[in-house]
């Protein structure tokens, strides 16, 4: 088979641009080299719907965070994702940080960002009682939001396979050749052959989405021409009784090396703090370090003091695909016609990915693709019922009809067994306990799954048809249990 388009990485870029595609009559595939969508940088960010003041004006990120932030709130809804637009603030703590607010109000307008703010220090008070008081004033930017990173990113890669696409998990691109033939005299059609970990496939487009190995897959193409460099971003998350210590982003004014540390509420009602930023040399290299935690508790202890570390229930870091070029890298390459570079998507990528995904649709269209509509096109993706989130008489009427509602697996979130079954038979399926726990938060609560993760195991084994023992954390081989003792 020759697919029209192969989108290589399944994280919300790629999963978007997956989905855009799916609205016309193409032969898409999605090649993920992990186990599941949403493995690297889009399960392990802040979630945050920047409001688009920060970028550059006329650059690729002020465009499409600005668009993308427009575009969230219709799209979340589509895809049955939560979404939250409760605004953020900039904190100043001196004159010299006043004036790097000022200069973000004057960005945020010549970027179009809507009923941006500065505050005075009573204003902020008001606002947010629990900020420091160290705080002179702040920049209020009301259109920015907070989503579920690893959601969005399932929702639009389940939407994408509802309509047409087909995902190629465990997929590693090896090697890329270009090869031509002709369609009409004199006018020849790309033909790109992907080896994978799983054979040869065949493609007219390639879209390059691979995150922090995008610069790999472009060279392997033939095209060198930008480079990415990992920057890891470490986390601390908080139990739910901390939720409600600030009702909105808090931040302290960016450096050049992103947005800085942030204190922000979750929306499954966690405290969020982080990230710190660390230039890497591996690709893979999401360890956590009592240096880098340490400064992240020292950053958002500035901006919010009442945050009591005390109730810290996980952290976990991530990687930014940095690019050389300072910007997102989009377009066709100069050097390989057909290919196309969605790289170095950094902050604020995730709120732009909606908007990427219609641009890239573009490019294809005007390097040759024919796109027609296709009338059986859905947007909308029926998202898990979760029985947390019922009240008595749902969870009643959804008890009836399905019993195995009745049965609460992860107490710490309320995770039923019908939920991680519907996880596991979904059209992006769950295949490890990772990928439950993105898809229904067992294990995701205080006791990080440490009561709920056998449980979860064996019902995973049982309908997966698999022996317990090859469950594992999160694919590859993160393997669980080794064997039986009796």
């Amino acid at each position: 088979m020759v697919y029209d388009v192969a989108v290589i990485g399944a994280g919300v870029i790629g999963s978007f641009i997956a989905r855009e595609l799916s609205r016309y009559k193409l032969k898409i595939c999605l090649i993920e080299k992990a186990s599941d969508v949403a493995e690297g940088a889009s399960s392990a960010n802040s979630g945050i719907v920047h409001a688009g003041y920060d970028a550059e004006p006329g650059s690729l990120k002020a465009r499409f965070n600005v668009l993308g932030n427009r575009m969230m709130e219709q799209v979340a809804k589509e895809l049955g994702v939560p979404f939250k637009r409760i605004g953020s603030l900039v904190l100043a703590f001196n004159e010299e940080d006043m004036s790097k607010i000022r200069e973000l109000f004057q960005r945020g307008l010549n970027n179009g960002v809507e009923r941006l703010e500065i505050l005075t220090r009573q204003q902020l008070r008001q606002m947010e009682p629990a900020v420091s008081d160290e705080a002179v004033g702040a920049l209020y930017a009301p259109t920015a939001g907070i989503i579920c990173p690893y959601e969005l990113t399932l929702g639009a890669a389940e939407n994408a396979v509802m309509n047409g696409v087909e995902l190629k998990l465990e997929c590693e691109v090896k090697g890329i050749r270009r090869e031509e033939y002709p369609t009409q005299p004199f006018q020849f059609q790309p033909n790109f052959i992907l080896s994978t970990s799983k054979g040869e496939v065949r493609s007219k487009y390639v879209v390059n989405a691979a995150g922090v190995y995008a610069d790999v897959i472009s060279a392997m193409a033939g095209d060198n021409h930008f480079s990415i460099k990992p920057r890891k971003g470490e986390y601390l998350l908080m139990d739910k009784n901390q939720g409600g210590i600030v009702n909105r982003v808090i931040f302290q004014p960016p450096t050049k090396m992103g947005k800085g540390i942030l204190v922000s509420p979750t929306v499954d009602g966690n405290l969020l703090i982080g990230p710190n930023a660390v230039d890497v040399g591996e690709r893979e290299d999401n360890s956590t370090s009592s240096s880098g935690l340490s400064q992240v508790v020292k950053g958002a202890l500035r901006s919010v003091p009442s945050v009591n570390v005390r109730e810290v229930i996980t952290s976990f870091a991530g990687l930014r695909a940095t690019p050389s070029t300072g910007d997102f890298v989009i377009g066709e390459s100069s050097k390989v016609k057909g290919f196309i570079n969605v790289a170095g998507i950094e902050s604020p990528g995730l709120t732009c990915a909606p908007a990427i995904a219609g641009y890239v649709a573009d490019i294809l269209r005007n390097s040759g693709l024919e796109l027609l509509i296709k009338e059986s096109f859905s947007p909308i993706r029926y998202p898990i019922k979760k029985f947390a989130d019922m009240d008595d008489g749902e969870r009643a009427k959804m008890i009836k009809e399905d019993p195995r509602y009745g049965r609460i697996v992860c107490r710490c979130e309320k995770v039923t067994e019908g939920e991680i079954v519907n996880a596991a038979k979904s059209p992006v399926g769950a295949r490890s306990l990772d990928g439950i726990k993105r898809r229904t938060r067992a294990g995701m609560g205080r006791c990080q799954g440490g009561f709920c993760s056998p449980r979860v195991m064996e019902i995973l084994s049982r309908e997966l048809g698999i022996p317990v023992e090859e469950i594992t954390k999160m694919g590859g081989n993160s393997r669980i249990l080794v064997g039986r003792t009796k």
